[in-house]
């Protein structure tokens, strides 16, 4: 997420840091360095004018905390003003009304709006505890509708149906009919999408708008699309009063111009972001958090979220058990602790959170492959319950046949088992002195010893 961009702000910040003051000269240089920054990460070229302008006017003549170096300084102002272009601090949904709370969602087609309607009713039924019913009013694409109840049924929220023969009117007092006559705290009105803004959707959704009297209107727009994000946004924004946007597909964005230019050109707060295609991807938005990211300072509150939320803390606790009663760390352990990480977004996703991370060379990041999980998983699957319990005893012959058997090869097999025994000696580590020197061998693993985050 908005890798180009952190790349080169951390480039351009490494730099000034080192100063042993600042000056009018290598301020210039170093605001031209992050303006060209900004540009390419698809700002709008507005917010970036006013971006450098502000950090321009509180760096020159500012009087240097004793704590910090002038570079540091620096680097703080540049923090706190990308917080500040985002929005300062997160705005959480308001569901405080008369039940049904209703929750429009609007967009264009392709954003991700029917999904992104889904992970948003299982997230409030998750996080606030409330009981939420699913409605579609997209009575033009072929199948929008079960594409809404089949998601429905999977995160297993309540969904009222309708079908193409009825108007969206319609199915909107009905389902606000059945939201009040079956006590539901929260109903979410997944609206019809176009290719492009056009009247008669606009028309339409207006419409709707006024016959279900929303607490939320959030707009929900693709981030890939950098600074047009922002304009179409604006533009529902100018016909219809937005509550919010939701940003999709932000682990496909290198770039971030959609998160950095949104709330300075609509200002209607980010609340969510969709961080990937998976049911529970969705986040909600926090400006300070984001800034450090794009700034390669790691994000480990969200790190910590995503432990919290997505680890099995049963299975956690038989582990560490297993491991301090001196039983080894096996296979199964290990494809476990595989299945763990998947679930908090990948080695990429972790990666990103992680302080210094940026720091890292490139041929190290681009080793970071998901992919290789999978294979992992794989291998592990073709060998017998014996070789997962003893690795040990996985030679010559075994190796060629747990090769065949997983469709790859020796040479791949060698790599997992030379990964496997890494993972045992942390384990051992943790034995012996807890988790203190398993994050120091962590740290003695990566080169040059370039995560400073331990």
């Amino acid at each position: 997420m908005f890798n180009n961009l952190t790349d080169r702000l951390s480039r351009t910040l490494k730099n000034i840091s080192g100063k042993g003051r600042l000056t009018e000269e290598n301020i210039k240089s170093s605001l031209r360095e992050v303006r060209m920054a900004l540009l390419e990460a698809d700002v709008a070229l507005e917010v970036v004018r006013n971006f450098i302008k502000k950090v321009k006017e509180k760096a020159v003549g500012l009087e240097v905390s004793k704590s910090l170096s002038p570079g540091q300084e620096f680097i703080k102002i540049v923090q706190k003003e990308l917080e500040e272009v985002m929005g300062e601090s997160n705005e959480s949904l308001n569901l405080s009304t008369q039940p049904p709370a209703v929750i429009l969602m609007a967009g264009l087609q392709g954003a991700g709006k029917t999904t992104t309607a889904a992970k948003l009713a299982a997230f409030i039924e998750k996080n606030d505890k409330k009981k939420v019913l699913l409605v579609s009013t997209d009575v033009y694409r072929p199948a929008a509708i079960k594409q809404l109840e089949t998601l429905a049924n999977e995160i297993k929220v309540d969904f009222f149906s309708s079908n193409i023969n009825e108007s969206p009117i319609d199915i909107t007092q009905k389902a606000i009919k059945q939201a009040k006559l079956k006590f539901y705290d929260v109903l979410i009105i997944d609206t019809a999408g176009r290719l492009h803004v056009d009247e008669d959707m606009m028309s339409e959704i207006s419409l709707i708008h006024k016959e279900s009297n929303p607490i939320e209107t959030l707009f929900v727009v693709d981030s890939m699309t950098g600074q047009d994000a922002a304009n179409t946004a604006k533009a529902f924004n100018d016909l219809l009063p937005l509550s919010g946007v939701i940003l999709t597909k932000i682990d496909g964005d290198t770039r971030g111009g959609a998160a950095l230019s949104v709330k300075e050109i609509t200002g209607k707060p980010i609340k969510f972001l969709g961080v990937s295609e998976k049911i529970n991807g969705l986040e909600p938005f926090y400006p300070d958090r984001i800034a450090s990211r794009i700034l390669g300072m790691g994000d480990v509150l969200s790190l910590i979220e995503d432990i919290e939320k997505n680890v099995d803390k049963d299975k956690a606790s038989k582990l560490a058990k297993k491991i301090k009663s001196k039983k080894s760390f096996d296979l199964d352990d290990f494809v476990e602790q595989l299945g763990q990480m998947k679930k908090m977004g990948g080695m990429t996703g972790m990666l990103s959170k992680l302080p210094g991370a940026a720091n890292l060379p490139d041929h190290v990041k681009d080793q970071v492959d998901d992919n290789t999980f999978i294979k992992m998983e794989v291998i592990i699957s073709s060998m017998t319950k014996k070789e997962r319990q003893k690795p040990e005893i996985i030679k010559g012959s075994r190796k060629k046949r747990i090769a065949v058997g997983s469709g790859t090869s020796v040479q791949d097999v060698n790599k997992l088992l030379k990964q496997f025994t890494q993972m045992q000696k942390m384990m051992k580590k943790m034995q012996t002195g807890g988790i203190r020197n398993m994050m120091k061998s962590m740290k003695g693993m990566m080169p040059n010893n370039k995560f400073q985050g331990f």
